[in-house]
């Protein structure tokens, strides 16, 4: 039996990889994180948060790209077409604290309604992942990538203010991981 990793990693480069090569590397990179930490935190769902974390940013992809808003561009995407697993599809559709951009778009109902969320362990994850990742998926930390997110799209636009709104929860979700990854390497084998 194929893991979800074996189907997610080709989906995300058929749809990424040559119309957006940075983005591309970007979930590369942060798959590449996901493998540092999920054996440690989260068990048999550590296939599972590798195969979203590869997916995460599909939504980007020209020919899915329906609303703008990339996380529900994605999920709406693995879910009618692709035939994902569904709690892929559910963290692809949270990533990253995607609700608040989700309000300041005016789909906070859209994406609740169709989606729900995964437990925090995987959610704090994902987010973890992607916010230790730069857009060219070598690691980073959070505060520079929320720092590289807000130059890049101004401080001023949706994508600045939501940023810069979720900035506290991406944080904690860090810190949450952190302490579950240090937890873990405490423990006898």
């Amino acid at each position: 039996m194929s893991t979800l990793t074996e189907w997610a990693y080709p989906l995300a480069e058929s749809l990424l990889a040559e119309p957006l090569p940075r983005r591309w590397k970007h979930c590369l990179g942060v798959a590449e994180r996901a493998r540092s930490i999920a054996p440690l935190i989260l068990g048999q769902d550590a296939d599972l948060l590798e195969a979203a974390a590869v997916l995460h940013d599909i939504g980007y992809a020209p020919d899915l790209a329906k609303t703008g808003f990339h996380p529900l561009d994605g999920a709406r995407y693995l879910r009618d077409v692709a035939a994902a697993d569904e709690r892929v599809v559910n963290l692809v559709a949270h990533h990253s604290c995607s609700w608040l951009e989700a309000d300041a778009r005016g789909l906070r109902a859209e994406l609740d309604g169709e989606f729900p969320r995964e437990s925090e362990h995987l959610n704090d994850a994902l987010c973890y992942c992607d916010m230790n990742t730069t857009p060219d998926g070598t690691p980073t930390n959070p505060v520079d990538r929320i720092n590289e997110i807000t130059e890049r799209y101004g401080p001023d636009s949706l994508i600045g203010k939501f940023i810069r709104r979720a900035e506290p929860e991406i944080l904690a979700c860090t810190c949450r991981v952190l302490e579950r990854v240090a937890a873990a390497k405490r423990q006898p084998m």
